[in-house]
């Protein structure tokens, strides 16, 4: 982080949960919501602030039964394509305030792609899942 630039990470909820094969496809809800507790942890210990995003699609979202916070995190349920709804977040907050530092979390290479375009940077799940796990 540079100068007084305020970072916003944008998490794809499913590809981070995805990454690991530890069962998560027979609870999908309970793996997204063990996913936002880890999230939560990590937010409070960062030594440079951070707003979260996660998006949540499909199954995923009865993790926080129409909630839009988790302990201070923002969660987008989104209405159809993740992608789609991540591109959203994207492009909403860069149009309120082209200042923050985006980083999106995701393996997916069109997503990836196509919030680059808009300037945020990308990094894949493991880089997350190494801090939050650790």
């Amino acid at each position: 982080m540079t100068g007084d630039k305020f970072r916003l990470i944008v998490v794809d909820g499913a590809n981070v949960v995805g990454a690991r094969p530890d069962g998560w496809w027979r609870d999908r809800a309970g793996a997204a919501h063990r996913l936002l507790e880890r999230l939560s942890y990590w937010r409070e210990a960062l030594d440079q602030p951070a707003d979260l995003v996660v998006v949540l699609e499909g199954a995923a979202k009865a993790a926080i039964a129409g909630a839009t916070e988790f302990h201070g995190i923002r969660v987008v349920s989104a209405a159809g394509s993740g992608d789609d709804a991540i591109v959203e977040v994207v492009a909403e907050t860069i149009a309120r305030d082209n200042n923050l530092l985006i980083t999106v979390v995701t393996a997916d290479r069109g997503l990836r792609e196509r919030v680059e375009q808009l300037g945020a940077v990308t990094v894949g799940p493991s880089w997350l899942l190494d801090r939050i796990e650790s």
